[in-house]
């Protein structure tokens, strides 16, 4: 994605989250009007929309900017369309095992890339970075964080193969194995894409 002003609001929309027009400009260094401005502008091309929130200081209502559907299809899906209908293809032709057999197949080797790249040293914190950066480089814009109580974050921001996903939530199961198997740790998955929420999330702790 080039660094235009809008994919630089883009990028913030779908990292962080809904953002005010003031908080979007202070974090490009620029004045709320101007950042009110080119929000605007990607409203009309139909990638944001601000939807009104609860009432702050003197009641004023705080106007949220959103990313759309036509937003987050600026990210990239996997060639979402013919994943899906591939998966489907296979289960009407070979069966729902044979889509099994695919998923436990990617599992192995996903696993064992990310074993070879993770390794077996360091604490489950530098793990679980290691982890967030693999990710991040195949499209899942991934971060992690330690929390005050000490407990690990792992958040996905975007999901290259939620199609897939979509078709079969094996494809959802199999991954939460694989990072369960390659942090040799215990990791619960408090929010889902797939279940209406913006990222994927977990936490992670020692099992």
């Amino acid at each position: 994605m080039h660094q235009t002003s809008a994919n630089r609001i883009l990028l913030l929309l779908k990292n962080e989250g809904p953002q005010l027009a003031a908080s979007i400009g202070e974090a490009f260094g620029i004045t709320s009007e101007a950042a009110r401005q080119q929000l605007m502008k990607m409203a009309e091309d139909g990638l944001v929309e601000a939807v009104t929130g609860t009432a702050s200081g003197r009641g004023r209502p705080r106007q949220l900017w959103h990313l759309t559907e036509a937003g987050n299809r600026q990210f990239p899906d996997g060639h979402a369309e013919l994943t899906a209908n591939l998966l489907t293809l296979l289960v009407e032709q070979l069966g729902s095992g044979a889509l099994d057999t695919v998923i436990s197949a990617r599992e192995i080797e996903t696993e064992k890339r990310y074993l070879a790249e993770i390794g077996s040293e360091g604490d489950l914190k530098s793990r679980v970075r290691a982890l967030a950066a693999i990710r991040t480089r195949e499209g899942y814009m991934a971060d992690s964080w330690e929390e005050e109580d000490g407990s690990l974050i792992l958040v996905e921001n975007h999901c290259p193969i939620c199609a897939a996903a979509s078709v079969c939530a094996g494809f959802c199961r199999s991954e939460l194995e694989t990072f369960r198997t390659v942090l040799r740790a215990k990791v619960e998955r408090t929010e889902h894409i797939l279940h209406g929420a913006r990222r994927c999330a977990y936490i992670v702790s020692p099992a």
